[in-house]
């Protein structure tokens, strides 16, 4: 019971009021007063706490502020920059385990006579194996035969007969979409501007060897394939490459993915072509829907 006491006591003091006097240092008069209680100020100071621990907190949520910290722009810059390269190394670890299973079930299926499997591109990024026999047939053989011996199909061609095939056939169009920006090169646009279907698949125009396969936060995904006759192409703003430096591609095959043109901070997908270090107009060698 007297500890009860003790507490209302207690309540009860802080509670009362006190009388806070400014007075004139020379005269004594009393200038001004308020009243103040030890729970009142005790309250008010938790008020004024609270106050500024939700002005931060919205600071901190809403506006940049962090970033004029001294460190924190560039802390985040690379945990940002090491997650990206992260994933793109167990991306990279996963392909090299595929084509590893891939080779060796291909190799037990040849030590055991029969064909192997083909490996297709399906629309995820994993790559999955197509478990049908691949066929031979008479028309297979006889372009095989064309590619191997002499003539204007022939691997052992030189430049100029691959130059006069490509003038008689388009190359295949990269993806399907629209133009929005031509080629210009006043305006430095040293290509075409696409817009596409969200995450549409991107084939190479034609045959080569993908020298380049990198990622920036500017331009995203951008792959330059070397093909014949000193020709180059172009792929921007890609949101997944299927494709590493060095490795051969084919006329059409699957090398990337576009991005949501209606997505906020995602560029349209640029396609540009150079012949001989200089830039040219791709709607002279492929026709765009």
């Amino acid at each position: 019971m007297n500890f009860f006491r003790k507490i209302a006591s207690w309540w009860r003091e802080a509670r009362r009021k006190r009388r806070v006097v400014m007075q004139h240092a020379s005269s004594g008069e009393e200038e001004w007063y308020m009243h103040l209680s030890p729970a009142g100020l005790l309250s008010g100071f938790c008020a004024l706490i609270l106050i500024l621990f939700v002005v931060i907190l919205c600071l901190v949520a809403y506006t940049p502020v962090l970033e004029f910290l001294p460190g924190y722009r560039t802390e985040a810059t690379r945990s940002r920059e090491s997650l990206v390269a992260n994933i793109m190394r167990l991306d990279s670890m996963e392909r090299m385990m595929q084509n590893m299973l891939t080779y060796n079930e291909n190799i037990s299926l040849v030590l055991d006579g029969r064909s192997p499997v083909v490996r297709s591109r399906l629309e995820s990024d994993s790559l999955k194996l197509d478990k049908k026999l691949v066929p031979t047939n008479a028309a297979d053989s006889a372009l095989r035969a064309q590619m191997e011996g002499e003539g204007p199909y022939s691997l052992g061609a030189g430049a100029a007969s691959r130059r006069s095939v490509r003038e008689a056939v388009e190359m295949i169009t990269p993806v399907e979409g629209i133009i929005t920006r031509r080629f210009d090169a006043k305006q430095q646009m040293w290509g075409v501007r696409l817009a596409t279907d969200p995450e549409a698949e991107v084939a190479a125009v034609e045959g080569g060897t993908v020298v380049q396969s990198i990622w920036s936060p500017e331009s995203g995904h951008v792959i330059t394939i070397q093909h014949n006759a000193n020709l180059l192409s172009i792929y921007r703003n890609l949101t997944r490459s299927n494709v590493t430096a060095g490795e051969r591609v084919k006329a059409g095959e699957l090398i990337g993915v576009t991005g949501d043109n209606n997505r906020e901070g995602l560029r349209p997908f640029e396609f540009e072509l150079w012949n001989a270090g200089k830039a040219v107009d791709p709607e002279a060698y492929i026709i765009f829907n």
